[in-house]
């Protein structure tokens, strides 16, 4: 007898960017499949893979659960980027804003706010940064300390979004709670010590980042598909 197939499934790699998304669905509670891409391959480039993701990159999440059709007829969806993925699952999964914020609100627009902040600025610096220091076939040191610098400036101010809400007796981004922009900015926070830079030079990010490091579900979702090369040892 086959085992049972979910309704969602994820397109991933061990990347942040990865990360984001699995993450969120284990804090949904979503029951999901993974498909295992290996970037190193270039599998994200195959003709398969292209007719979901045009861009072939990852993560791409599908969705059979969508009950409107396309335009095309088909039944189903399929998201591509992740402030997009994570938009959609908690527009779909989320109706009581556990993870997120009501339409309209202030809350929302900073939520979108902070999210954009990460997926323009952050990730893309952070990125950067870590391809010249790390993965470049020659050190080229302009571009080492061009994005490691705009990387630390980043980080001052995620400083002063958190410094902000903490007014607010928060320890988040914004409002009350934990929402994808706290998610989508973790997943990149968690691979901050492969640039060799101290995240307690920023006290209310690392408060912030080992508060969400401790939940079992931010834990799982580290290892789907598989564990993070960036994960700190010992």
């Amino acid at each position: 007898m086959s085992a049972a197939v979910n309704h969602i499934k994820l397109y991933t790699c061990g990347t942040p960017n990865g990360y984001k998304v699995s993450i969120l669905l284990e804090l949904l509670g979503l029951k999901y499949d993974f498909h295992y891409l290996n970037i190193r391959e270039n599998e994200q480039k195959q003709e398969w893979f292209l007719k979901l993701n045009p861009n072939g990159r990852i993560p791409t999440l599908s969705d059979t659960n969508h009950s409107v059709s396309g335009s095309d007829g088909s039944d189903g969806i399929t998201v591509n980027e992740t402030g997009a993925i994570m938009q959609y699952l908690v527009d779909k999964y989320d109706t009581e804003h556990k993870l997120s914020y009501p339409i309209g609100t202030k809350e929302y627009y900073l939520q979108l706010e902070t999210l954009y902040f990460q997926m323009s600025g952050l990730g893309p610096m952070q990125g950067q940064a870590n391809f010249f220091s790390n993965l470049a076939p020659e050190k080229i040191p302009y571009g080492i300390n061009r994005y490691t610098e705009e990387t630390k400036r980043l980080y001052s101010v995620l400083e002063d979004y958190l410094a902000k809400n903490s007014k607010n007796g928060s320890l988040y981004l914004v409002g009350n709670h934990y929402c994808i922009s706290d998610i989508a900015v973790f997943a990149w926070a968690d691979a901050l010590h492969v640039l060799e830079i101290e995240m307690s030079e920023y006290p209310l990010v690392d408060k912030w980042y080992k508060t969400l490091a401790a939940l079992p579900e931010v834990q799982k979702g580290l290892t789907i598909p598989r564990a993070s090369v960036y994960a700190k040892k010992g």
